[in-house]
């Protein structure tokens, strides 16, 4: 989805979207831009930025004009000088074709994994939020990195491999607790949209790996995101989301497939549930069936519950006392307005 913002706005903000790209580009001092008002130039400058993520050396802009003029003087805000700008710019892209070599040839949902994957395994939230964590040079290149520059990292990786994606925007809703915008991914994969969290994974993660928000359509993904800042394409199938064939509506099944973990020695063992609102009834049921089956084995359990998306974590510990833990992923929620 290259350029599906620029592809929402008129003849003359296109027009102005074109020449900040390309004095963008050109590192230029000034540009020059149709007059526009400061709302309308700063929409679409937002667009330029979720569109294209490799623009990551300009964080902001201020402006001069003529009163009787008809276009604008735009004095970009480079996070860099212009050497350092061109150094950083030679990493950044170095670093994605290294990323994407392994991936030419393979299939859409085999790009999103190893993506995804990526996002887990080499980049920490930066709690100090840096200026560059809002970009992708800070994933990339330092290892860090909030939810804006984790779903522009994504972003930029999908399109250096052909996997059509945009990032997505949502409001701050201080009244429940979310005091800045988010930032995620929606991609297409095998012809449909989905929606793409790595931040919330990342988030997640305690000793596994966690794919709660791995293609998530609509009706899940908004149960605990909030309304959009700009339009996205509809994302309908409910029935690609990564946990579906780890899936249980009765405990029995639960407990039959952690016994299999625990023969097979692994630490963790991550399902959805789809057997009715996770209350504290049924969380009590599945980790008292769960606690036997492991006490079997000489082992407890401790549970971790994304209550939002009824995903559920069973850590097998040596003998102690059962935990259960409700996870909140709202580390990502740090987009400054």
């Amino acid at each position: 989805m290259a350029g599906f913002y620029y592809r929402q706005l008129n003849k003359e903000q296109r027009m102005a979207y074109d020449a900040m790209y390309a004095g963008f580009q050109a590192l230029a001092p000034a540009i020059r831009v149709p007059r526009l008002d400061n709302a309308a130039l700063s929409d679409v400058y937002q667009r330029l930025k979720l569109d294209e993520p490799r623009i990551f050396f300009v964080v902001g802009f201020a402006y001069r004009y003529d009163p009787r003029g008809e276009h604008v003087e735009l004095i970009p805000e480079y996070l860099f000088d212009k050497g350092k700008i061109k150094m950083h710019r030679q990493a950044v892209d170095k670093r994605i074709e290294r990323l994407a070599a392994p991936l030419k040839g393979k299939s859409d949902r085999e790009k999103e994994e190893a993506i995804h994957a990526f996002i887990l395994e080499n980049v920490h939230y930066d709690k100090l939020k840096k200026p560059y964590s809002h970009e992708i040079i800070g994933p990339l290149t330092q290892g860090v990195g909030v939810c804006e520059g984790i779903a522009k990292t994504v972003k930029a990786l999908c399109d250096a491999v052909g996997l059509e994606c945009i990032v997505a925007l949502s409001e701050a809703n201080p009244e429940t607790g979310v005091k800045y915008r988010h930032a995620w991914n929606v991609v297409r994969v095998a012809g449909k949209t989905y929606h793409l969290d790595a931040t919330f994974d990342n988030s997640l993660q305690r000793g596994v790996a966690r794919y709660d928000y791995f293609n998530l359509d609509d009706k899940h993904i908004f149960r605990d995101h909030e309304r959009l800042v700009l339009d996205i394409p509809r994302c309908e199938d409910g029935n690609n989301f990564y946990y579906r064939t780890m899936s249980f509506t009765k405990v029995e099944d639960v407990v039959k497939r952690m016994r299999q973990a625990l023969r097979k020695k692994q630490g963790h063992f991550v399902f959805h549930w789809r057997g009715g609102g996770l209350n504290r009834a049924i969380l009590q049921e599945l980790l008292k069936s769960c606690q036997a089956a492991a006490e079997e084995k000489g082992k407890t359990v401790s549970c971790s519950v994304n209550v939002a998306q009824a995903v559920i974590q069973l850590d097998f510990d040596a003998p102690g006392q059962e935990t259960v833990t409700i996870e909140q992923p709202d580390e990502g929620r740090d987009m400054a307005e």
